[in-house]
């Protein structure tokens, strides 16, 4: 559930609406002659994306990727 609040009186309580809903987690919707014009949530920080896993469902091995290669390189020379 919402809180609403006038324009002028979000004014004046900027700061203090502010840090109300940094502690309640609730949203205030601020009003101008009546009509919603803004939302005043609080600050969800975005998720890290998790790097474990990341290539699951996008690349298919074909192959076998463990016995050696029949190709010497340059560099083992």
């Amino acid at each position: 559930m919402s809180k609403t609040i006038k324009a002028s009186e979000f004014k004046a309580k900027c700061l203090a609406l502010m840090d109300e809903v940094a502690a309640t987690g609730e949203t205030i919707v601020v009003t101008k002659n009546g009509e919603p014009v803004a939302d005043l949530v609080p600050h969800k920080p975005a998720k890290k994306p998790e790097l474990f896993g990341v290539w699951k469902d996008r690349v298919t091995i074909i192959g076998d990727i463990i016995s050696p290669l029949d190709v010497e390189w340059d560099a083992m020379k």
